[in-house]
């Protein structure tokens, strides 16, 4: 585990020291979910699925619809609900 120190800018922006961003391969744009505790930040780097991790996902997402019941055309319908909303 590497450990460093950084500091807030008047923007509100932190550094990530370099040897931890080498460490983590990290690159510019790189995108972070970020947590806040009563005296502790998380960053957990968001990233994209692989093919493989989509497919289970999704496989996952429909056997939840079919414990709940629902059908195709309910989605449709939710769709179709949520644009009038707007």
């Amino acid at each position: 585990m590497a450990v460093s120190t950084t500091k807030m800018s008047s923007k509100g922006q932190v550094v990530i020291p370099e040897s931890i961003r080498e460490s983590l391969g990290l690159q510019t744009g790189a995108r972070f979910v970020v947590v806040a505790g009563q005296d502790a930040i998380l960053l957990k780097l968001v990233t994209q699925p692989s093919m493989e991790e989509f497919d289970e996902l999704l496989a996952e997402a429909r056997r939840q619809a079919r414990r709940a019941g629902l059908e195709q055309s309910d989605i449709g319908n939710a769709v179709a609900a949520a644009r009038r909303e707007r």
